[in-house]
């Protein structure tokens, strides 16, 4: 079974064959960001540091959403990508403070 390493929250889990990124950090308190779940908000944003050729093809939402520069870098959508081998993926503080972002301004609208 392979392997998914997050560098940023030091941990490390075993996951099916084909498992999905962001349903296996819920699933195993990985700690990956996310709002929507679905590939519209961007916020699962996660970067491939090992085992690019361990995940499912890029789909068009994350190009939509992350733009080719971006997957060139090695970023994608944790609710969109699945491995099929051993993975290390982590995100920044500045995907945190993005989410942060959004939560607050939705709290606002609420008021």
């Amino acid at each position: 079974m392979p392997l998914m390493k997050f560098l940023t929250s030091d941990k490390t889990i075993e996951v099916a064959q084909d498992a999905n990124i962001l349903r296996s950090s819920i699933r195993f308190e990985g700690s990956v960001p996310f709002k929507c779940g679905g590939g519209l908000c961007g916020t699962c944003r996660v970067q491939i540091i090992e085992g690019q050729d361990n995940l499912s093809k890029v789909m068009k939402k994350e190009i939509d959403r992350l733009g080719q520069e971006k997957i060139d870098q090695g970023y994608r959508l944790a609710c969109q990508t699945f491995i099929n081998g051993d993975v290390t993926l982590a995100w920044g503080e500045e995907d945190v403070a993005r989410l942060n972002r959004i939560a607050e301004k939705r709290i606002s609208s609420a008021q």
